[in-house]
């Protein structure tokens, strides 16, 4: 709750926009009902997903429905194992900077905060996976696990074309750093124009 209220506040989880989940074990993962204020969160606005089906197994509170983007948290606990944590924001930076490529891959500058992606070699050449954003949700969770199923991505996060990132890590803590990364970096695009 405390990470949604700060993501709200910086004006990455505007309204009811984004999603956070967090493994539960090996074959579920706790994620923010939808169309919730992201910075009113309380405890009870999570449901509990299964990772291959999508089934809600638990829901605190009767009224709470899955986001339209649990799918995506699906592919990516799916296709990342290791991956404990899983959030999504929507930040006018990565729309803007999204917008600068037409292809698959959006390309990061060799700066020093790609060290906080465990990017660790000079003047790196590293891209963050783009993928278009279709209405159909599924449609975009799709597209990930088949481009994972392919190629490995070289940095923990991808990027919806005009939406928002995605990220994940090994802890929540870890997720939550790389998210703050992967915004200076989409602002630094941003900027670059």
């Amino acid at each position: 709750m405390e990470i949604a209220r700060d993501f709200h506040a910086r004006g990455w989880m505007a309204g009811t926009a984004g999603n956070l989940s967090v493994r539960h074990d090996a074959s579920s993962f706790w994620i923010t009902a939808s169309g919730l204020p992201k910075g009113q969160l309380d405890e009870q606005d999570f449901l509990r997903i299964e990772v291959e089906e999508g089934n809600v197994l638990e829901r605190l509170r009767p009224s709470a429905k899955p986001s339209a983007e649990t799918s995506i948290h699906q592919a990516i606990y799916r296709c990342y194992p290791e991956a404990r944590a899983c959030l999504h924001v929507h930040s006018v930076d990565a729309c803007l900077a999204s917008a600068q490529t037409d292809g698959n891959e959006l390309p990061l500058p060799a700066i020093e905060m790609i060290k906080g992606l465990d990017i660790w070699e000079e003047q790196p050449r590293v891209s963050l996976p783009l993928f278009d954003n279709p209405l159909d949700v599924p449609n975009i969770a799709r597209a990930i696990e088949q481009r994972c199923a392919d190629t490995r991505p070289a940095v923990p996060a991808l990027m919806i074309r005009g939406h928002g990132a995605t990220v994940w890590g090994r802890s929540l803590q870890e997720a939550y750093n790389r998210v703050e990364i992967v915004e200076f970096i989409m602002s630094y695009l941003a900027r670059r124009g």
